[in-house]
């Protein structure tokens, strides 16, 4: 197997990994609250944890409802 075998899967993995650490980031420099932690923390959980666990992580724990 090569690498080649793996780019109709990785593609689509890849855009949705930076769609989703776009809208986090962008959510999380728009807001000024958060219900843990604080705005640099979840920035380097995001940058960190980009392999969707970062973002989910803000999403779940992190993001204040408002």
């Amino acid at each position: 197997m090569s690498l080649h075998d793996f780019v109709p899967f990785l593609v689509p993995l890849i855009a949705v990994e930076l769609i989703l650490f776009g809208i986090t980031l962008r959510h999380i420099l728009t807001h000024k609250t958060y219900q843990r932690g604080s705005r640099t923390l979840w920035i380097v959980v995001i940058v960190i944890g980009i392999n969707f666990i970062g973002p989910v992580l803000y999403f779940l724990l992190g993001k204040e409802d408002v």
